[in-house]
C-alpha cells in the first residue's frame, strides 16, 4: 500500500480521501505515538494531561476537519487549544511558545479549495520525522486510548494565539520598515488578518489585496501562485514591493516595483548577503535544493558563502540546517527559512525581513534582487515512463555528460525520477533561453525513448 503520509502531512479531496473518519483516526493515533510520556520544562509530564495545539486555514472543509482533530485528540487524553485560523508557521511558533506536546495544522497550502490536508508537529514545533509520522500511520490500526473521567482531554479557545505570533514577528526584525509602501497579496487564506496587521505595526504603508477568504476562494486567483494582480496592484499603487503568500502563508515571493517577480531564490541571495554582511550568516552557508538557480550559486560564491544542497522539499532543507547548524536555507518556491526565529518556512516573516533590508540598506528590491543572475531554466515533465530505471540506464546518461560537456560552466542539467508518478523531469539552465530549451528537449527525447512503456 501507498504511504499514507506525503512530503507534507495528510492531504486529499476533503471528505473523499481526506475524510472525518481518517481526521478522527489521525488524531487518535497521534495522541498515542506524541502525546504519551512527554517531558516538559525538564521533568516528566505525569499528572498533566499532554497538550495540542490545533490551527487551519480558512478553506471551508477545515471546519469539520478540525472538529474530528479536536475531537479525537480529546477523547485520547489531550488537552485541545483550538488557535482558529493561523498561518501555518504561527502554529509551529505557538507549539514551541506554548510548550505544547504536540501541534496541528489543517491546511492544503497552495492547493484549490476543494483540498485539505493535515500536518502534526512535535515537540518544539518541529515537523516530524518520517519515521514518525509511520509510528503514527501504523497506530491507526491499533486500539486508541480512551480514557474516562477527569482523564478526558478539553477543548479551549487559545484566544491569544495571533498576538503571540505578532508579538514575536515584530521581535525579529533588525529595523523598522521605515513607510515603505507595500502590497499584500493573503491569497485568501491564513494570512489575511496577521499579514496587514504586522507589516504595519512594523511600519509600512500597506495596501491589502486577496484577504476576504469565505471558505472556497483561497487561492482562487490570487497569491503566490498567481502573481500577476500582485503586479497590478503594485504598478497601480505605486508601491516599493509587492509580497505574496500561499494560503497557509508558509511562502513568500515578491515583485519590484516595476511589476518584475523576484522569486524565492533571489530572495535567498538578498537575505544571505544581508545577513553574511551583519555575521549573523552562521558558518557563512546558505542551505537550498537542486533545483535552486545556477545564478544563486554564482552569487554566493562571488560573496564567499558557501551553499549546501539537498533534494527537493522544505522538510530536507530543515534537516540539513537542524544537522549543521545552520541558519538560512529554503526553495526557489519561497519557502525561506530562518532558523534562529522559526522551525518552518515563514512567509510573513521573510517578507518583513525582506522590506527590513530595502529600509536597511536604502536600496530599491531590484537594486538587491541584482546580487544574483537569473538563468534561464526550461522544464520539460517526461510523463509515462519507467522512472525507476533512470539512474541505471546509461544511454540517458551519457546524454547528458554531453549535454553538460557543451554547456561547461554556462549552464547545468538536472534529471529526477518522480517520487509519486512514471514521470522524469528533465531541467536545463543556460545563459539563454534558447539553448536551455534545445538542450531540454533532445534529453527528454533520450529519456522518452530509453524509459518509454
Amino acid at each position: 500500500m501507498a504511504r499514507l503520509f506525503g512530503t507534507d502531512g495528510v492531504r486529499g479531496l476533503a471528505n473523499s480521501d481526506l475524510t472525518v473518519e481518517l481526521a478522527l483516526g489521525l488524531a487518535q493515533a497521534a495522541a498515542v505515538v506524541l502525546g504519551q510520556g512527554r517531558v516538559a520544562d525538564g521533568r516528566r509530564a505525569s499528572g498533566r494531561r499532554p497538550v495540542a495545539v490545533v490551527a487551519r486555514d480558512p478553506r471551508v472543509s477545515g471546519e469539520f476537519i478540525s472538529a474530528a482533530v479536536s475531537a479525537g485528540l480529546a477523547s485520547s487524553g489531550v488537552d485541545v487549544f483550538d488557535a482558529g485560523v493561523i498561518p501555518t508557521p504561527a502554529a509551529a511558533f505557538l507549539v514551541a511558545d506554548f510548550k505544547a506536546d504536540l501541534g496541528v495544522m489543517i491546511s492544503a497550502s497552495h492547493n484549490p479549495a476543494p483540498d485539505n490536508g493535515i500536518k502534526f508537529f512535535g515537540q518544539g514545533g518541529t515537523k516530524l520525522p518520517d519515521e514518525v509520522e509511520d509510528r503514527i500511520e501504523a497506530a491507526l490500526a491499533a486500539p486508541s486510548l480512551a480514557p474516562t473521567g477527569v482523564e478526558v482531554g478539553r477543548i479551549r479557545r487559545f484566544a491569544d494565539a495571533e498576538d503571540r505570533y505578532v508579538v514575536h514577528l515584530l521581535s525579529t526584525l533588525p529595523n523598522q520598515l521605515g513607510g515603505l509602501h507595500v502590497v499584500l497579496d493573503c491569497a485568501h487564506g491564513a494570512a489575511s488578518g496577521v499579514s496587514p496587521q504586522v507589516f504595519t505595526d512594523a511600519g509600512a504603508k500597506v495596501t491589502v489585496i486577496g484577504a476576504d477568504p469565505d471558505g472556497i476562494n483561497i487561492n482562487e486567483g490570487v497569491g503566490s501562485t498567481h502573481l500577476d494582480n500582485l503586479a497590478a496592484a503594485v504598478l497601480a499603487h505605486g508601491a516599493d514591493i509587492g509580497i505574496a503568500h500561499d494560503g497557509d502563508a508558509d511562502r513568500c515571493l515578491a515583485v519590484d516595483k516595476d511589476g518584475k517577480v523576484v522569486d524565492g531564490d533571489q530572495i535567498m541571495a538578498i537575505l544571505a548577503v544581508s545577513m553574511a554582511e551583519r555575521g549573523v550568516l552562521q558558518d557563512r552557508t546558505l542551505v537550498a535544493t537542486v533545483m535552486s538557480n545556477l545564478g544563486l550559486r554564482r552569487a554566493m560564491a562571488e560573496h564567499n558563502i558557501k551553499m549546501l544542497e539537498t533534494k527537493v522539499g522544505d522538510r530536507y532543507v530543515l534537516e540539513a540546517l537542524g544537522e549543521h547548524s545552520l541558519s538560512l536555507g529554503g526553495e526557489q518556491s519561497g519557502h525561506v527559512i530562518m532558523t534562529k526565529f522559526a522551525t518552518t518556512g515563514d512567509g510573513i516573516l521573510t517578507g518583513l525581513h525582506l522590506v527590513a533590508e530595502m529600509e536597511r540598506t536604502g536600496k530599491t528590491l531590484a537594486e538587491l534582487a541584482s546580487v544574483m543572475t537569473v538563468y534561464p531554466q526550461v522544464l520539460e515533465n517526461v510523463r509515462g515512463v519507467d522512472h525507476h530505471s533512470l539512474g541505471s540506464d546509461t544511454v540517458i546518461a551519457d546524454a547528458v555528460a554531453a549535454v553538460e560537456t557543451e554547456l561547461g560552466d554556462s549552464g547545468r542539467v538536472l534529471l529526477r525520477a518522480s517520487g509519486t508518478e512514471p514521470m522524469v523531469r528533465v531541467m536545463v539552465e543556460a545563459e539563454h533561453h534558447e539553448i536551455a530549451q534545445q538542450m531540454a528537449e533532445r534529453l527528454a527525447a533520450v529519456v522518452r525513448a530509453q524509459l518509454g512503456r
